[in-house]
């Protein structure tokens, strides 16, 4: 593998990620929200990822014996989570139902920032790589000096 193959693998790490902690920060900032545009309460949201198996040609020999796995992540979606809402006893809360019970969103605040934790280290991991791969390439290029 490549130093750039290293670097696009890594790559594709981080912006999965990203995406990631950015749905988390969705989820906890709806947390609380039991009325959406679709009507009913919020439902938490998750990214589901793929290996990518796109493939590319080397780009020093362009020929067709030399295609290789692009290697690194993919998201494929972002679905929703269908565990069931909690209900909580609040009969004067505007979207209570008949018998005094509001649907609270499907978001747990401590698994949220446990998925937070674990995005923000995979994102660290990956950029280190990258520093990492970025390093070993100068000091490649310094041997001949």
């Amino acid at each position: 593998m490549g130093i750039f193959n290293i670097m696009n693998t890594s790559a594709s790490g981080l912006t999965a990620e990203r995406l990631r902690m950015d749905v988390i920060a969705d989820n906890i900032a709806n947390s609380q929200k039991t009325r959406t545009e679709n009507g009913g309460a919020y439902k938490r949201k998750m990214v589901v990822f793929a290996e990518n198996k796109e493939n590319f040609i080397v780009p020093m020999n362009i020929t067709k014996d030399k295609l290789q796995k692009k290697g690194g992540v993919k998201v494929v979606k972002i679905a929703e989570d269908n565990t069931p809402f909690t209900m909580i006893y609040d009969p004067e809360h505007p979207d209570a139902n008949d018998k005094g019970y509001v649907a609270m969103p499907n978001v747990n605040t401590v698994r949220e920032m446990v998925d937070m934790i674990t995005a923000t280290r995979a994102y660290e991991a990956n950029a280190t790589v990258i520093t990492n791969a970025k390093s070993m390439a100068t000091s490649a290029l310094s041997i001949g000096k």
